[in-house]
């Protein structure tokens, strides 16, 4: 029991030598002339280049996130697209493609949701796309429904039609 009791009253003693050390660095760096302040505000060092402002927009990224070829009708492709304002956003482009002359030609394009609502690393790992849906009826039947977050889940089905190779929110 004794043995216990000092080496708490040990601890108590580092513990407390260790709070006034740290408490004597502080003091000392708290003193002297301020900091200079920054010439340009908006500009960040990057290495072996001069100055790069926060307000440049970045080139788009994008990645197929799901693709669906029905015989020589269509092709559709979700894909996604990285906002250019911010990192995290992203937004999910609808495509569609007809085959004309022995190859596929764009015949419509949509947004899915509203832009730069979604969020670019869910949208592209793994089981981003919860569903997919396709058919060759015409007018031809399109159901998405993408990941939110993993805590989250998906988002709502968002249904389309197509119509002659037109994209018709439904």
């Amino acid at each position: 029991m004794i043995k216990n009791f000092r080496t708490l009253t040990g601890w108590g003693v580092v513990v407390a030598a260790t709070a006034t050390a740290v408490t004597a660095t502080i003091g000392a760096t708290a003193g002297g002339p301020p900091n200079p302040s920054p010439t340009d505000p908006q500009a960040r060092p990057t290495a072996g280049q001069g100055k790069e402002t926060q307000t440049e927009p970045r080139p788009a990224e994008r990645r197929r996130i799901a693709s669906s070829v029905l015989d020589e009708d269509y092709k559709f492709t979700l894909t996604a697209l990285r906002s250019r304002t911010d990192p995290l956003a992203a937004s999910v482009r609808l495509q569609v493609f007809t085959f004309e002359n022995g190859a596929w030609r764009e015949s419509d394009r949509a947004l899915v949701g509203k832009a730069d609502s979604w969020f670019w690393f869910p949208l592209t790992g793994r089981h981003a796309v919860c569903e997919f849906s396709t058919s060759g009826a015409e007018p031809a039947p399109v159901a998405v429904s993408v990941l939110i977050t993993p805590s989250i889940g998906c988002s709502p089905t968002e249904n389309f039609r197509i119509d002659n190779g037109r994209i018709v929110p439904v």
